[in-house]
Formats: C-alpha cells, sequence, structure tokens
C-alpha cells in the first residue's frame, strides 16, 4: 500500500510539475539570451566594418580629420564597454549601450555627409562596397533588436501569467528582461533641406 501510495504521489507530482511552465520559461528566457547574441554580433559587424569604411574615406578626404576621429572614438568607446547576456537585466547598462551605439549612429552619418562631397568617393568601388555592407549591416541590426524585443516580450509574459508566474516567483525568481527603446528625439522626422 505505501509503494502504490508513493508510486501514486509521484506521478501526481510530475502530472502538476508538467504544468507549471518551469520548462517553458527556461525556454523562453534561453531565447532572449540567444536574440541577445544576435543583437551584439550585429553591432559588432557594424565595429568591425567601420576601420575599413574610414580608411578608404581617409585615402579622398585627409582633412575631413575631425568627422573621421568622430567615428574612431565611438567606436573605440563600443569597444571599451564589457557587455554580456547579464545587459540585458540590468536597464542602466542597457542604456548605456544604446548611447554607446547611438554615438557610432551619429558619427557614420556625419562621415556619410563627407563622403557625398567627394564625387570620386562615391565612385570608388571599395567605398560603394564598403557603403553597401553597412547598409545591410543597419538592416541586420534592426532586425536582431526586432527579434529580440519580441523574445523579451514572449519572455516576460511568460513570468506574468498564470501559472508560469507562481513557478517564477517560488522557484527560478527571474526578472522582466530590458527591451530595446527608441533613441530620445527618435519621435521626430528628420528635416531634409536641399
Amino acid at each position: 500500500m505505501k509503494r502504490l501510495t508513493l508510486w501514486l504521489g509521484l506521478i501526481l507530482m510530475t502530472t502538476s510539475l508538467t504544468g507549471c511552465g518551469y520548462n517553458q520559461i527556461q525556454r523562453n528566457d534561453e531565447a532572449v539570451t540567444a536574440a541577445w547574441g544576435d543583437v551584439e554580433a550585429a553591432y559588432q559587424r557594424r565595429a568591425d566594418l567601420i576601420p575599413n569604411l574610414v580608411e578608404v574615406v581617409k585615402g579622398y578626404a585627409a582633412h575631413e580629420k575631425e568627422t573621421l576621429t568622430a567615428v574612431t572614438e565611438a567606436r573605440a568607446k563600443v569597444g571599451q564597454m564589457k557587455l554580456g547576456a547579464d545587459v540585458i537585466n540590468n536597464p542602466q547598462a542597457m542604456a548605456q549601450f544604446q548611447a554607446a551605439q547611438g554615438g557610432i549612429s551619429s558619427a557614420l552619418s556625419r562621415l556619410m555627409v563627407v563622403a557625398e562631397r567627394y564625387p570620386d568617393l562615391k565612385a570608388n568601388q571599395n567605398f560603394a562596397d564598403l557603403q553597401h555592407q553597412l547598409e545591410g549591416t543597419e538592416n541586420r541590426i534592426n532586425v536582431a533588436r526586432v527579434r529580440y524585443n519580441e523574445a523579451v516580450q514572449v519572455f516576460n509574459t511568460s513570468i506574468r501569467t498564470f501559472p508560469n508566474n507562481l513557478t517564477n516567483n517560488m522557484l527560478l525568481h527571474l526578472q522582466r528582461k530590458e527591451p530595446f527603446k527608441a533613441e530620445a528625439g527618435a519621435e521626430k522626422a528628420p528635416k531634409v533641406k536641399f
């Protein structure tokens, strides 16, 4: 009789655990970490392309030193940040990361303006190839951010809905993940003047 009770208790406990959401929460947490890795990889690709772009522009526009220096400094600032998957749990670290990446975007915009001033540079195949690579990389960054935010939304929902919220509160104690947010002023359309 004791053996039967033990088996029934074990079956009941196993059955109740399968519906508690523990495994789903773990899958969602891993999905967020993987999506964050994709974001970091896309930003790394951009950081790797920048020195080549700067060298090509430098050959044509040597007197545009201020812009080239700004791009190099922005890239260095990002390179100094030591980030791991823990940044997704820290809103301040996420804000610093986004600010550093915004600095690179701003510096690259200025670099492209410099390139517009030099018709020979625009016609240079190396520059054109790098510009296309950079454009593709920016698109990859955007896709990676969107996928990351989707994974964060699924994860955050999974730890806040019943019965997963009970499992999280009693066993896991996982915090909500921080999504990417738009940069300050992004809600305003840029003004284009000719």
